[in-house]
């Protein structure tokens, strides 16, 4: 870990180096920064590193901390470790210190003279942080050359990166694992969730994003928010898009399962096997060369075989997915970069310069443009929904005759289907995180 950890830390210098060098500054400093306090109260909001900081730090426990990256210097981190009888008071990891200059400070005011004296005598000098700071004595505030420069590399990975998000997806494969036993059981959404984050070894407040546990119809909701007490009166299905963080890089994981049964169960159950093809199809498309706008479009193409494959909708496949018929099933993009962040930042990066690539417009919501490179990690999630308000707009337009909406009335209690999984590019395709790891416990 120690050796992917300097590697890593090398490969970050040099990206920092060309960014500063190209914008005409010295050095840089990244805050952490901290967290806010709830409207009218004492007590902090969740907080989660600046993700420029985090990729040179990986802990969440840095609240204050700084770091100076100078050109052609080895990094130097100013890290606040206050005493303090409320709260354990923070530490770097040891294995940091092989790449990283550490200096610790009880007095935050000690630490903010240190860095402004540094800064000084550092050349020009750009902030990089979610507030500005005058009193360093920066040169500059977030400018976006340095940034764009830098995320349009984030995509890429080292390989310290993807053994954290390798492993962050076998924690959150043992929860989808213990998730979907107690679903099985007829356990409500609550009491799954809380299986989830046992099995996963979290805390709510450690996961990547909130988990989306939704049982029946609550699946047609693409971020489906409450967790139900009890459990519905009858199970038909359950979605669980929940993920896991390792050295702050996030896995995002969904599964959808049928409860046991015949008739509509044994329908959506088949369904989901089906979809579950044409997603590892999508998967295995995956190749450097290609548009992921592309891939998002083979996506919905699959939508068309399924809907008509499984009689829901009537008609040629070319012809479902030129009217526009699938995005009615299938509102939401493809996939996204994954790292730092669950959406990780530059997905519409076109270059390092900043320039954009937005979606096309009949695909809004899609939110990675970029053609596909070695070492990219990005989720491949396609779904099928039965969502009410996107079936009644379907359901007034020209195109409702295509549809056979006895057969999609019949599955708006199963709420619709998502199965999503992390890959990571490589040099003749992809190697799918998430299947592996499934494998890897028993479950294929």
């Amino acid at each position: 870990m120690t050796t992917e950890y300097e590697r890593h830390i090398e490969t970050l210098r040099e990206r920092w180096d060309a960014a500063l060098a190209t914008a005409g500054y010295d050095a840089a400093v990244i805050a952490a920064g901290a967290p806010a306090l709830h409207y009218q109260d004492d007590q902090h909001t969740v907080f989660r590193p600046n993700p420029d900081f985090l990729q040179w730090l990986p802990q969440d426990d840095c609240v204050n901390a700084f770091l100076l990256v100078q050109r052609d210097s080895r990094p130097r981190l100013f890290f606040p470790a206050a005493r303090d009888y409320w709260h354990a008071p923070p530490e770097p990891p040891a294995w940091a210190s092989c790449a990283l200059h550490i200096d610790t400070f009880e007095d935050p005011e000690a630490l903010r003279s240190a860095l402004a004296a540094a800064v000084a005598a550092s050349g020009r000098t750009v902030l990089c942080a979610q507030h500005d700071d005058s009193n360093l004595g920066c040169a500059a505030f977030n400018d976006s050359r340095v940034l764009h420069a830098v995320h349009y590399t984030r995509a890429v990975k080292t390989p310290f990166e993807l053994s954290a998000l390798r492993e962050a997806t076998r924690r959150a494969v043992a929860g989808h694992l213990a998730a979907r036993e107690a679903f099985h059981s007829g356990q409500s959404e609550f009491a799954i969730n809380l299986a989830y984050l046992a099995a996963s070894g979290h805390t709510a407040d450690e996961l990547p994003y909130g988990n989306i546990v939704a049982l029946n119809h609550h699946a047609a909701l693409l971020h489906y928010q409450h967790l139900d007490r009890q459990p519905p009166a009858e199970h038909f299905s359950f979605l669980l898009d929940a993920g896991a963080r390792v050295h702050g890089y996030a896995a995002d994981v969904t599964r959808t399962w049928a409860a046991a049964g015949d008739g509509i169960r044994s329908e959506f159950r088949s369904l989901i096997e089906d979809f579950d093809k044409r997603q590892q199809r999508l998967t295995a498309a995956v190749q450097p060369g290609r548009s992921f706008t592309e891939l998002h479009e083979a996506a919905h193409r699959e939508v068309a075989g399924a809907l008509i494959a499984f009689d829901l909708v009537r008609g040629d496949a070319q012809d479902i997915f030129d009217l526009g018929i699938t995005r009615s099933f299938l509102p939401h993009g493809l996939g996204h970069l994954l790292g730092l962040q669950t959406h990780d930042i530059g997905g519409h990066l076109a270059d390092r310069t900043g320039r954009q690539q937005p979606p096309p417009g009949v695909y809004p919501a899609l939110r990675l443009t970029r053609v596909v490179e070695p070492g990219f990690v990005f989720t491949v999630e396609p779904g099928l929904y039965f969502i009410p308000m996107l079936l009644d707009e379907l359901r007034a337009s020209a195109h409702a005759h295509r549809v056979n909406w006895a057969r999609v009335d019949a599955f708006r209690c199963c709420g619709g289907i998502r199965i999503e999984d992390n890959v990571v590019v490589t040099a003749d395709g992809c190697d799918n995180v998430t299947r592996a790891a499934f494998a890897e416990a028993g479950d294929d």
